[in-house]
């Protein structure tokens, strides 16, 4: 089977002192983020990304290890259906885990790690409100707290963890893809984050975790938003779980109505909380666009391929780096996102991105000039 194939090692990636180590080396790594390639339909388009990886010298590749739907079926790839009156079905076909087979076996064979998030805030790829849907929860912050919901996402958390915690492949598993509650106490997510990463390390005690939020502080900084606890969460407190091996934070100026030189404080105090903390500081992701209504153009490193989801076309490019203390040095690369990041300051951008092997194109949301 796919499954099978799977080379079954245990993990070699740890955390040592502010940075990282892998396969015995502590530095600091390049990597990237690649959301699309667990849906890609060819394994050798796998192989070429994870072969341009390797060339290129970049080590950790941040991938989506969720998909969920809430139709019955669905004829483009899936993960986990989450029908309402229906039972959940984790799909563990070839439309289903066995594409995300596929990434881990590739990464295995190129040395590349990766990071695998288990759910996603927003609705991209389904997100908590698929679950919210499939149990009844009318307000989005009760997908934290509440039992159906949780229950679930522990059985796809174990579904994953069990099929790949004995591949080297994996560099972490991280709870959720921007973590947020708005207008919540920020015990809720640091109650939620404390409980899972503890189930996770009871599955794989030898891969690290990480949470995978965006570094909203409570208080610090200028008290520019990011710096509130308007979304519950605490970059600080969290920080102190300790089954979380590192921090994340990410970086959208634009959306957060901040300015690219405000980023440099950003950076600054998160790098600070982990110094203090005693653990590595990942900065995750960024994002800023020379224009309001314009994204940076793409590098040919971000070809979409024939099978990618239409969906994915819809996206910004963002860049990735780890501070340690005063030290600054390149991680994680460049990224390709779903556009759509729901907040009140955010543009309705034109896109400009990449079509056939490099053509640049100018178009709208939802517009196809490729």
């Amino acid at each position: 089977s796919a499954r099978g194939a799977i080379v079954a090692r245990a993990g070699n990636t740890k955390v040592d002192g502010l940075q990282f180590n892998i396969d015995g080396k502590t530095g600091y790594f390049a990597g990237t983020n690649s959301y699309w390639i667990s849906f890609l339909q060819n394994a050798a388009d796998v192989d070429l990304v994870m072969g341009h990886l390797q060339s290129s010298g970049l080590k950790i590749l941040r991938v989506w290890g969720f998909n969920d739907i809430k139709t019955a079926s669905s004829n483009e790839p899936w993960f986990q259906s989450l029908v309402p009156g229906q039972a959940a079905v984790i799909n563990t076909g070839a439309n289903g885990l066995q594409r995300l087979d596929n990434v881990v076996k590739s990464a295995e064979k190129h040395g590349i790690k990766l990071i695998i998030p288990f759910v996603n805030y927003w609705d991209d790829y389904g997100g908590m409100a698929v679950y919210n849907n499939w149990a009844g929860v009318t307000t989005k912050t009760d997908w934290y707290t509440n039992a159906k919901v949780q229950t679930q996402f522990k059985a796809y958390v174990k579904a994953v963890v069990d099929r790949y915690r004995g591949s080297e492949a994996i560099f972490a598993w991280e709870l959720a893809n921007e973590v947020r509650c708005p207008g919540c106490s920020t015990d809720v997510i640091y109650n939620w984050a404390t409980g899972i990463s503890a189930y996770i390390k009871s599955l794989d005690s030898s891969h690290m975790v990480t949470l995978g939020d965006e570094g909203f502080m409570d208080g610090g900084g200028d008290g520019a938003y990011p710096f509130t606890k308007a979304e519950g969460v605490d970059f600080v407190k969290n920080l102190k779980i300790k089954d979380l091996d590192f921090g994340t934070f990410h970086l959208y100026p634009n959306a957060w109505g901040t300015s690219a030189d405000w980023g440099n404080l950003w950076v600054k105090e998160h790098a600070a909380a982990c110094v203090a903390a005693n653990k590595p500081c990942l900065f995750e992701e960024y994002g800023k666009s020379p224009h309001p209504f314009l994204v940076p153009v793409l590098t040919n490193e971000h070809l979409r391929l024939p099978d990618q989801p239409r969906r994915s076309r819809n996206s910004m490019a963002d860049y990735l780096l780890e501070y340690q203390g005063n030290v600054r040095r390149p991680l994680l690369a460049t990224r390709r996102r779903p556009f759509h990041r729901p907040h009140p300051r955010r543009h309705k951008h034109h896109l400009l991105r990449l079509c056939g092997v490099g053509r640049p194109c100018r178009s709208t949301p939802g517009e196809n000039c490729c």
